[in-house]
């Protein structure tokens, strides 16, 4: 056949042919079905049948004709008009008997393959001068689904090929240079998955804010995978990190439930081949894939990262679409294309930070509008334009914020202007998120009520410098951008470690120069991840309250029990920040709650005594084994278990806080021990907290049980001063610099050389005092632990010197 090309004859050599998206389906169904990469079958279009179509018409000179109209691409009518009449043009011609046949015959022999007598087909886009990685914005040209019988297919080949002038396509070639008439499309049509009895989404083989190229990030929901790629719902959120993937862990990451409230599925309607319809309450409540069919989709991304890879000769991250069908409950891929915002960019030397100037976090807490899922590292502010959809906007400056349910691509040309974009609904691969990191601007998605909560000119400041979450204040406020050269800073002896308590600021973290992490507070985790108290977990009946007991079962929902939520989002949180500074060490200290902490805890005062003095009681090492908590310290046991084991991060090492005797040691090693982490078993290190003065005073017996200490520069303190450090009374007196603080760290410091064992702080004193950073480095510490914020200003204090 002239104009036909079956996927499975198909490799990216055919791309001037059939158009990237096709010629890499064939490369795939070739090249990667012997690795178990499963690929729908379908034909392609060609090209040279787009060519024969409009030559066919006779309508090649009306287009130019309309297309010269548009002097001005920001004339936003003009390009509506123009848009419309160009599709028209195309909608409305015949199809040539001689193309149609083969169409036909094409689709039956698909048909054939399928053992079905009108196969149901997905009729998709394929541009010749799309999906490069220094050519593409999302979704510029139509997809058509559950397309069945030949006369709608027709149809629909004739909708794809009019989609290539779309208003948002028509943009994109004149920002790009195109020329419009040389740019042909390819047709794609594939057999559909039939996920709208399952689930289906997209996958970007690195981590989409940061560049971060050892993550595999899925993103999920029941029914067709439009909702997930258009942003009509928050997905379900997984990630993956490859390197321990590659050696056999399953090193699941993150597990985010999303909001799905609708899903798409076949339309029982004649009239229309999909409809949207309310998702069920188990499905809302449930996470759309299993740990298996995760680590499945992480294992066949890789293999394609990896085959595109080394066709480049260099790394290419890879934008892929899948589906599980659930007929046959198995997994497919869909698409595979160049990830188009971070595969061109080489690696910089450089650090860009944004800040506030003049304002305090409290400050701005005050003043928080909304927050959602950050896109981008940067700040913005400016005047807030709402919008339910792209008519309802009559004015839109350069540098406004764009504020709207969702975007598709005919939002583009707004979105241009834009300084920041924020949502209601949708995710970090929703169509708002893509553009945004493509035009390098903040977005904050998935706010659920931006659009009621914002008003129109309003004056606002959008914040995604933070990691994750990103937040929408009122007001405008002055912004501090600073540029540091990697390279230029000195390179010390002693070890330079951070400090880190929320696993989403990770990877942003882990681009600072440091060697590993010193401190990993799992505190954060426990408080604003799970939320409920360990005990909570472990002894659900003994909670009488009726409305806390509904509390737990909505936040741990999509688990089995409140157990398994515990320990595995206690395991993903401590394997995010593993997974960011892998295969540096990360020191996890095991929680440090004081009871009165523990009782704001959900379901905490059932659990909790009350202590006249919390920061002397039931703290650190000696709940580990009482009564009130052993059973719940198992549970902590059993996620860091998880995260050496299973996720492959034996880069993770454990730190027992607060130990007041060498026997209390003994017997929380012990406790360690027989819950399945032996001290130096699979590499494992335990440390110590060096915060009491007993653990310096008797120093050689500790060490013997200890492969390093890391002094806790506030409890040190407090101890060795005899000042409380949550009495405001005694704040003047509380001061790390006292001679005799100085002096027992001197003792701990020269304690750690004789017998051997590494020596570093992980307190807040070198944060904020870094002449006491100074001092220990001259005693000769192993290492020096800062709070992010202070790992460079510390070290550029020493470029300084020097």
């Amino acid at each position: 056949m002239r104009y036909i090309r079956r996927f499975k004859n198909l490799s990216m050599k055919d791309v001037p042919s059939v158009g990237g998206k096709n010629a890499a389906l064939g490369e795939m169904i070739a090249q990667l079905s012997t690795k178990g990469i499963r690929v729908p079958l379908g034909f392609a279009v060609t090209a040279d049948a787009y060519w024969y179509f409009l030559s066919y018409n006779k309508i090649f000179e009306s287009m130019k004709t309309a297309m010269a109209r548009l002097t001005d691409k920001n004339d936003l009518v003009v390009l509506r008009e123009v848009g419309k009449e160009i599709r028209t043009l195309i909608e409305n011609g015949e199809m040539p008997e001689d193309l149609a046949q083969e169409i036909i015959k094409a689709y039956h022999e698909l048909s054939q393959d399928y053992n079905q007598e009108n196969v149901d087909v997905a009729v998709r886009s394929s541009a010749t001068a799309e999906d490069l990685p220094e050519a593409s914005f999302a979704g510029q040209q139509d997809t058509f689904l559950n397309i069945k019988g030949t006369k709608n297919l027709l149809e629909a080949c004739k909708k794809s090929m009019a989609s290539l002038f779309t208003n948002r396509a028509i943009i994109y070639r004149e920002e790009k240079g195109f020329d419009h008439f040389k740019v042909a499309l390819s047709v794609g049509v594939q057999k559909m998955i039939r996920s709208d009895l399952a689930s289906a989404g997209v996958i970007f083989t690195l981590d989409t804010e940061t560049g971060f190229k050892d993550i595999v990030m899925i993103n999920s929901a029941f029914g067709l995978g439009e909702v997930v790629v258009k942003g009509k719902v928050n997905p379900d959120e997984f990630r993956v990190f490859k390197p321990t993937l590659k050696e056999g862990f399953r090193p699941i990451i993150k597990k985010h439930l999303g909001d799905k409230p609708i899903k798409l599925i076949y339309a029982e309607d004649p009239y229309h081949e999909v409809t949207e319809v309310t998702t069920g309450n188990k499905e809302y409540n449930n996470f759309s894939l299993t740990d298996d069919e995760i680590i499945e989709l992480a294992q066949a991304s890789v293999i394609i990262e990896d085959h595109y890879s080394e066709k480049k000769g260099g790394w290419l991250p890879m934008d892929i679409e899948w589906a599980k069908d659930g007929i046959d409950k198995k997994l497919y891929i869909l698409q595979a294309r160049p990830e188009t915002v971070h595969a061109p960019q080489e690696k910089s030397n450089f650090l860009l930070r944004f800040s506030f100037k003049n304002v305090t976090q409290d400050e701005l807490k005050a003043k928080l509008l909304v927050q959602g899922q950050s896109i981008g590292e940067s700040i913005a502010t400016g005047v807030a334009r709402v919008a339910q959809n792209i008519n309802d906007l009559t004015i839109f400056d350069k540098g406004d914020i764009l504020i709207t349910t969702m975007t598709d691509p005919d939002w583009v040309p707004i979105m241009k202007k834009a300084a920041a974009i924020i949502t209601d609904r949708g995710g970090r691969t929703s169509h708002a998120a893509i553009v945004s990191r493509e035009l390098g601007i903040p977005a904050v998605v998935g706010t659920d009520r931006a659009t009621s909560k914002i008003s129109e000119e309003q004056k606002i400041t959008v914040d995604c410098s933070r990691g994750t979450t990103g937040y929408v204040y009122d007001g405008q406020y002055e912004i501090e951008k600073e540029k540091i050269d990697i390279a230029q800073l000195p390179q010390l002896q002693t070890n330079i470690f951070v400090n880190i308590a929320d696993p989403d600021r990770a990877i942003p973290i882990s681009f600072l120069p440091v060697d590993g992490v010193g401190l990993a507070r799992i505190e954060f985790i426990i408080s604003n991840q799970i939320k409920i108290h360990p005990m909570v977990a472990v002894k659900p009946e003994a909670i009488e309250d009726e409305v806390i007991l509904k509390e737990v079962a909505i936040i741990s929902r999509a688990y089995p029990n409140a157990r398994t939520f515990f320990i595995d989002t206690l395991a993903q949180g401590i394997g995010s920040i593993a997974a960011a500074f892998y295969p540096r060490p990360v020191i996890v200290r095991l929680s440090d709650f004081k009871t009165n902490e523990y009782r704001n805890l959900i379901g905490g005062k059932y659990f909790e005594p009350k202590e006249e003095n919390p920061m002397l009681g039931l703290r650190g090492a000696s709940r580990y084994y009482n009564e009130l908590y052993e059973p719940a310290f198992a549970l902590e046991c059993e996620a860091l278990k998880k995260v050496r084991n299973q996720m492959g991060f034996t880069n993770v090492f454990i730190m027992i806080p607060f130990i007041r005797t060498v026997h209390e040691a003994k017997k929380v090693i012990d406790i360690i021990a027989k819950n399945g982490l032996k001290r130096h078993e699979n590499e494992l290190q335990l440390y110590m907290m060096c915060e009491i003065p007993s653990n310096v005073i008797i120093i050689d017996e500790f060490a013997k049980l200890f492969d390093g200490i890391s002094i806790g520069s506030n409890d040190l303190t407090q101890m060795t001063l005899a000042v409380d450090r949550d009495s405001d009374l005694l704040a003047p007196l509380f001061d790390e610099r006292d001679e005799a603080v100085k002096q027992i760290m001197k003792l701990a410091v020269e304690g750690a050389k004789r017998n051997n064992i590494r020596s570093g702080i992980c307190g807040q004193a070198p944060s904020d005092y870094p002449e006491i950073g100074d001092f220990l480095i001259k005693i000769g510490i192993d290492s020096i632990s800062l709070n992010p914020d202070s790992v460079l200003p510390f070290l550029m204090r020493f470029k300084k010197q020097n």
